[in-house]
C-alpha cells in the first residue's frame, strides 16, 4: 500500500471565508434532502403503487414486487457510484451535484405521471422500473460527491460537523416524506388517495429539479479541487489497486447504516399498516418523529465528534444497536399503536444520527481528495446495493415464510455486528492523536 494510503489534511488549507462555508453547507443540505426525499417517497406509498401497478389479485405478491421494484434502482447505484464519482474527481463536484438532482427529479416525475396498470396495462409497470433504473444512477454519485463537497469547504478540526448535515438532510427529506404521508392519508379519502392523492408527493419533482439545480449550479467549486495540482487520471484503478483497506472499512460501516435507512425508518409505515395493523397515518406520524430526531441530533454528534473523535461514537452506537433492536421490535409487537411507534421511532432515529454523525468525516479521512468521490461512492454504493436495496423485499418475504414479526430485527442485528467490527478501523484525525487534547476552536 502506497505511504499515502492514510491521507492527512493539508497544513495550510485553502483560505475560504465562514460565508463561503455556510452557503456550502445550505446549498448541501437543501439539495441533498430534495434528492432524498424524491428517492425514498416512493417506499413510504410502496402499499398504494403496489395496487395500483403490480395488480397480482393476492396482496402479498403485489406488495413484493413493488418493493423489489424499490430494490431495482439500486442496481444502478454502483454504476451511478463510479460513473459519476468519476466525474465528480475528474471534473468537479459542483458539476457532478448539478446533474445528479437534475436526473433524480426526471425519475420522480415519471414515476408521478405514470398512468396505473389498469389504464396502460403491463407498460405502467416498466415505466415505474425505467425510473426507479434512473433515481439509482443519479442517488449513487450523490453521497460520494456531497461529501467530498463539505469535507473540502470544511476546517481540518470541523470536518464532522460539516459532513453531518449530509446526515441531517436525509432526517429532512424523511421528516418531509413523512409530513405529506401523514397529510394526504389524513386528508383525503380512501378513494380519493388511490386515483390521485398518491401522485402529489412525486409530482413535487417537478419543482425540486429546477430549484435544486439552481441552487448547486451556482455554488463555488470546492478551493480544494480547484486548487489540486495531483488530479487522478484514472481515480477508480486508483481506489483499486492503492486503498483496498479503506474501501473494505468503508463497506462494513456503511452496512448498518444503509440497514437502520432502509429498515428502521422508510419500512416502517409499510410494516405498520402490514404487520402492526395500525392505520398508514400512525407509521408516518412516527417517521416524522424518527426524522426530526435524525434532522436536530445530527449535526450535534459533528460536533461532538470533532472534538472526543470518530470511534467511541461510532462503536457505541453500533453496540446499542445491537443490544436493543429485537427488544424494540418486541415492544412496538405487544403494543402497536402510536406511542409505541414513537417511542421506537425517537430511539433509533438518536442512534442512527449518533452513528452517522461522524461516518462521513471519518470516511473522508481515508481516502485523499483526489479520488474521495470514486472511494465513498464505490464502497457506499455497493454496500447499500446489497444489504439496503432490497431490504425490503427480503424483511417482507421472511416475515411471511416464517410468520414471524421479528425478522427486521435479527436482519438489524446481524448487520450491527458486521458494522461494529468495522468500527475498529477507524483511524483518528492527527489533530486528536497525541493526548485526544487538542480542541476545535474554529467559528462556523
Amino acid at each position: 500500500m502506497h505511504a499515502s494510503a492514510h491521507p492527512e489534511a493539508p497544513s495550510k488549507p485553502p483560505s475560504v471565508s465562514g460565508a463561503q462555508r455556510r452557503h456550502a453547507i445550505v446549498a448541501t443540505v437543501i439539495g441533498n434532502g430534495l434528492e432524498w426525499f424524491d428517492f425514498t417517497v416512493y417506499s413510504f406509498f410502496a402499499v398504494i403503487i403496489a395496487k395500483l401497478f403490480f395488480p397480482t389479485g393476492n396482496d402479498l405478491s403485489s406488495l413484493l414486487l413493488a418493493v423489489a421494484t424499490f430494490g431495482v434502482g439500486f442496481f444502478m447505484r454502483p454504476v451511478g457510484g463510479i460513473i459519476l464519482g468519476v466525474y465528480a474527481d475528474r471534473v468537479g463536484r459542483k458539476a457532478a451535484l448539478s446533474l445528479t438532482i437534475l436526473l433524480m427529479a426526471l425519475g420522480t416525475t415519471m414515476i408521478g405521471l405514470a398512468p396505473t396498470y389498469g389504464q396502460i396495462g403491463v407498460v405502467a409497470p416498466l415505466l415505474i422500473v425505467v425510473a426507479r433504473l434512473l433515481q439509482g444512477f443519479s442517488a449513487g454519485g450523490e453521497m460520494g460527491g456531497a461529501t467530498a463537497f463539505l469535507t473540502e469547504y470544511a476546517p481540518v478540526e470541523r470536518r464532522a460537523y460539516y459532513s453531518s448535515w449530509i446526515q441531517a438532510s436525509i432526517g429532512v427529506a424523511v421528516l418531509l416524506g413523512a409530513a405529506v404521508g401523514t397529510f394526504v392519508t389524513s386528508a383525503l379519502s380512501t378513494e380519493a388517495l388511490n386515483s390521485w392523492g398518491w401522485r402529489l408527493p412525486f409530482l413535487l419533482g417537478i419543482v425540486i429539479g429546477p430549484v435544486g439545480y439552481y441552487i448547486r449550479h451556482h455554488l463555488d467549486e470546492t478551493p480544494t479541487f480547484r486548487d489540486a495540482t495531483d488530479k487522478s487520471d484514472s481515480p477508480l484503478t486508483e481506489v483499486l489497486r492503492d486503498y483496498p483497506r479503506q474501501t473494505a472499512a468503508s463497506f462494513s460501516m456503511v452496512i448498518l447504516w444503509t440497514v437502520c435507512t432502509y429498515v428502521l425508518l422508510f419500512y416502517m409505515p409499510t410494516y405498520s399498516v402490514k404487520v402492526l395493523h395500525v392505520p398508514q397515518s400512525t407509521g408516518f406520524i412516527a417517521g416524522m418523529v424518527g426524522g426530526l430526531a435524525i434532522m436536530v441530533c445530527s449535526p450535534l454528534v459533528g460536533l461532538l465528534a470533532d472534538r472526543i473523535g470518530r470511534r467511541v461514537l461510532l462503536s457505541g452506537s453500533a453496540l446499542l444497536i445491537l443490544v436493543l433492536a429485537y427488544p424494540m421490535f418486541a415492544y412496538i409487537n405487544q403494543a402497536p399503536g402510536l406511542a409505541s411507534l414513537v417511542v421506537f421511532q425517537l430511539v433509533f432515529g438518536i442512534l442512527i444520527a449518533t452513528y452517522t454523525g461522524p461516518i462521513l468525516a471519518a470516511f473522508s479521512e481515508l481516502f485523499p481528495a483526489k479520488v474521495l468521490s470514486t472511494g465513498l461512492s464505490v464502497a457506499y454504493n455497493l454496500a447499500v446495493t446489497i444489504f439496503g436495496g432490497f431490504a425490503s423485499f427480503i424483511i417482507t418475504w421472511l416475515i411471511a415464510s416464517t410468520g414471524s414479526a421479528m425478522a427486521p430485527a435479527f436482519y438489524v442485528m446481524f448487520a450491527a455486528a458486521i458494522s461494529l467490527a468495522g468500527t475498529r478501523l477507524v483511524r483518528e484525525p492527527a489533530y486528536l492523536r497525541p493526548a485526544q487534547a487538542t480542541r476545535a476552536t474554529q467559528p462556523v
